[in-house]
């Protein structure tokens, strides 16, 4: 997904990969290689920064641990300069310089041209951050993985909380489709509503880039006045986002305002001063996680990196390179064949962020807990975990059409 990180903003933070991390170079025979290729310049690399970071944390980790089966690892990276074509390029660099697992770009469109190289040469390939379910199995073959939940369980997660624990039954979706990250989020939404048993009394969309949402405004106060709206399901992202909720407040919308994680962090809350009633589910809190596993883990990269993560976005990769070290030790081996044969037998398998499934059809997260936070008096806060009920049917993950 295009904003399967924190946005326009980790760009200000990020800086250059390179700064962080050693050139790209040969690796001697008895190392590891992982190798990386990400945007370390253009659009993408404010997708990628983050995350790529949190996997050179790990991987510091585990070499002062002793490395894996007894070897060192070896970080390469290749810019894909957030261009497709690159993409393909620095994917072959990688497959060349003797990769064992290539990271590639938080969205599928753009990680997909590296990842599909892997692939092609019998390697792991894993997605920073792509809640898409194509940026696996279906889209890209058996042996690639994304670190991220999908969309639709971001939308499903606060769908059933909202309906269950703040009592909301009927509710107005206003769809960002610039993208289909937020498609993909407001299918959740309507799904998982809808079955809980509430009313979806209106549906509505804009562009990230519109300067005004006047319209879609006046609309929504029409259905506030004539039907009564418990919330608003905006699916939305950054910089449009801060935008949209702007416009919102300033013209009297009170309601709550429930978004997908794509508006995770506070670095956008100052353009909407006093914002609160504004739920977003995250894997990870960069700032307050309750869990001192994850503070420990943010205090960590905030030592090696001057400063903590922008977003969750930084964190998933974490957990999935400890299930992937975990496949490795038990195969004894990092061929991609045995490690992902074990890992798709793992079921709620712990990780610093709480439990991981996989299954051979299914690369990504669908059913994780996730944590409701609450954005009040400039911070962002911590609710309450939730985990959906029940699965999320085909027909909405790959949005073939609705299911009930």
């Amino acid at each position: 997904m295009k904003v399967s990180s924190a946005g326009w903003a980790v760009a200000i933070v990020a800086g250059s990969i390179l700064a962080c991390a050693p050139a790209r170079a040969r690796a001697a025979d008895d190392d590891i290689v992982l190798g990386f290729a990400v945007a370390q310049s253009g659009g993408m690399e404010a997708y990628d920064g983050d995350a790529t970071r949190m996997a050179g944390l790990w991987i510091d980790q585990m070499n002062a641990k002793g490395g894996l089966l007894g070897k060192q690892l070896k970080p390469v990276y290749a810019d894909t300069k957030s261009d497709r074509v690159e993409g393909t390029r620095a994917g072959q660099e990688m497959v060349h310089d003797g990769a064992k697992v290539v990271f590639v770009t938080a969205d599928y469109d753009y990680g997909a041209p590296a990842a599909l190289q892997a692939q092609k040469a019998g390697l792991i390939s894993v997605f920073l951050g792509a809640s898409d379910p194509k940026a696996g199995v279906i889209g890209v073959g058996p042996y690639s993985f994304t670190a991220e939940k999908a969309g639709q369980l971001e939308g499903a997660t606060v769908a059933e909380w909202g309906y269950e624990k703040k009592g909301y039954r009927t509710a107005y979706v206003l769809l960002d489709d610039a993208i289909e990250y937020d498609k993909s989020v407001c299918a959740g939404f309507d799904w998982a509503f809808e079955k809980e048993g509430g009313k979806i009394v209106g549906h509505d969309t804009f562009k990230n880039a519109d300067p005004s949402i006047g319209s879609q405004v006046t609309r929504l106060s029409n259905a506030i006045r004539d039907h009564k709206v418990d919330a608003l399901m905006l699916c939305t992202y950054q910089p449009g986002g801060a935008s949209a909720v702007r416009q919102l407040r300033s013209a009297g919308i009170e309601l709550p305002i429930l978004n997908g994680s794509s508006m995770d962090g506070t670095y956008w809350i100052s353009a909407v001063p006093g914002l609160d009633d504004f739920y977003v589910p995250v894997q990870a809190l960069a700032n307050g996680d309750p869990r001192p596993e994850v503070a420990q883990l943010t205090k960590d990269y905030t030592a090696k990196y001057g400063k903590p993560p922008t977003s969750q976005y930084a964190y998933p990769i974490y957990a999935w390179l400890q299930l992937w070290a975990k496949a490795v030790t038990e195969a004894k081996t990092t061929d991609a064949k045995p490690v992902v044969a074990i890992m798709e037998k793992f079921h709620d398998e712990p990780t610093v962020l709480g439990p991981r499934s996989f299954t051979p059809k299914l690369h990504i997260q669908t059913r994780i807990p996730l944590t409701i936070t609450d954005t009040a008096n400039g911070k962002q806060v911590p609710v309450e975990d939730w985990r959906i009920k029940q699965d999320i049917p085909p027909a909405v993950l790959y949005r073939l059409k609705k299911a009930s």
